[in-house]
């Protein structure tokens, strides 16, 4: 397993495959915003609903702070697709990745049978470095909005100093 990543560590070059045949690179899509970069078991995890339901609810507070979201999981197209309608997401959601690729490059724990990728999510600045991460090696502890929130308020206040 690769390192941890920890503040200040450059995100690592990741193509997310978008649901329509598009694709988004990370952590460029985010360049010039801070960046929330989340992990999700599947869309059969209740905790990884709540989580995006969370941050869909939040896109007008996180957008008015510059902030952009991007998810990423294990699940095949067809798949992901209806999770973003069910969700009403807006944001970009990821799917087919490949979890021991990924965890590889983050750092971010595999569930061994079957593999997905455990909850996981970074806050990324607006030069695509790492200001937290948060790992989870099973359904609990996740990044929520508010959380979010009020760390990119504190280091745009704090910014220079």
């Amino acid at each position: 397993m690769t390192d941890l990543l920890h503040p200040g560590d450059e995100f690592p070059a990741l193509t997310l495959s978008l649901p329509g045949g598009t694709t988004a690179s990370l952590p460029d899509t985010l360049e010039g915003h801070f960046g929330v970069v989340l992990f999700y078991r599947g869309s059969w995890c209740p905790y990884c609903n709540a989580q995006l339901r969370a941050f869909q609810r939040a896109q007008e507070t996180l957008d008015g702070l510059g902030v952009k979201v991007v998810a990423l999981s294990v699940d095949d197209e067809a798949t992901t697709s209806a999770l973003v309608d069910k969700l009403k997401l807006t944001f970009p959601v990821g799917h087919s990745a490949d979890p021991r690729a990924v965890a590889g490059l983050t750092g971010a724990f595999v569930n061994p049978e079957p593999e997905y990728l455990q909850s996981t999510g970074f806050v990324l600045d607006p030069q695509g470095q790492v200001v937290v991460a948060v790992y989870s090696n099973g359904a609990i502890g996740r990044l929520v909005p508010e959380d979010v929130a009020g760390l990119v308020r504190y280091v745009k206040e704090h910014a220079g100093q």
